[in-house]
């Protein structure tokens, strides 16, 4: 039996126009929660607007700007649930070697965006409250041309644990999606599914995951109160394949 204890919960997501967070403030919002969702990009911002229709609140903000963050979380007032699943930065794919220090520097903008926005937030938690970040399989799946994915996700679920310990009784989680299907991939272009089946080909589970997927271990982390400092994993088994 699941347990919903959302309803009428104050959940403020970040990075929540788009994708993975899209998809949690849809489903924070369904099961009655009120949900002020964040992002940076006009266009992302005006798709959550038509998508939510009134659902939840769709606000502007950026990770590494203060005062849009601190407008957000002043106008949630308590916070029961913060969630942060922006990208926050620039990433270069290609081996460590041929990138320049400052394309792997730009990587840890990511971290550096998660730890802003929970600075910020920390006086309007509330003393039960949680925090979710989200980081990627790539942390303890390693592969080639992917070390600033790699570093920066496997930092930000360092930084999860540290949170738990120094924030108790707040409880912070981390989820760890692995290949999954969104616009992140949308540069393949009709190439798109049959890169994603390439891409999968060895998983256990051989798909893309959906961010509604993902979604659905953010709001179980939320939920569960017995639940702090773990990595939950949802990659359709990429890590151990």
């Amino acid at each position: 039996m699941t347990t919903n204890n959302l309803s009428g919960k104050n959940v403020v997501i970040i990075g929540g126009t788009a994708g993975i967070g899209l998809a949690a403030a849809q489903a924070a919002a369904a099961l009655g929660a009120n949900v002020w969702a964040a992002g940076r990009s006009e266009a992302h911002i005006n798709k959550a607007k038509e998508l939510s229709k009134g659902s939840f609140e769709v606000r502007q903000a950026d990770t590494h700007d203060a005062d849009s963050l601190e407008a957000i979380f002043n106008e949630a007032g308590t916070i029961d649930h913060l969630v942060s699943a922006a990208i926050g930065g620039e990433r270069t794919l290609k081996p460590f070697l041929e990138q320049t220090e400052e394309q792997f520097k730009a990587a840890y903008d990511k971290l550096w965006g998660y730890a802003k926005v929970v600075r910020t937030a920390a006086p309007y938690l509330a003393a039960d409250g949680s925090i979710t970040l989200v980081s990627g399989s790539p942390a303890r799946k390693i592969k080639p041309a992917q070390s600033p994915l790699s570093c920066v996700g496997a930092s930000v679920e360092n930084l999860v644990r540290c949170l738990a310990v120094e924030m108790a009784p707040i409880r912070v989680n981390v989820v760890s999606p692995g290949t999954i299907d969104t616009a992140m991939f949308d540069y393949f272009g009709a190439e798109k599914q049959e890169k994603l089946h390439q891409l999968t080909a060895s998983h256990l589970i051989k798909r893309a995951g959906t961010a509604e997927e993902v979604a659905q271990g953010i709001i179980f982390v939320m939920n569960n109160s017995f639940t702090t400092g773990t990595t939950l994993d949802v990659d359709g088994g990429r890590i151990l394949s």
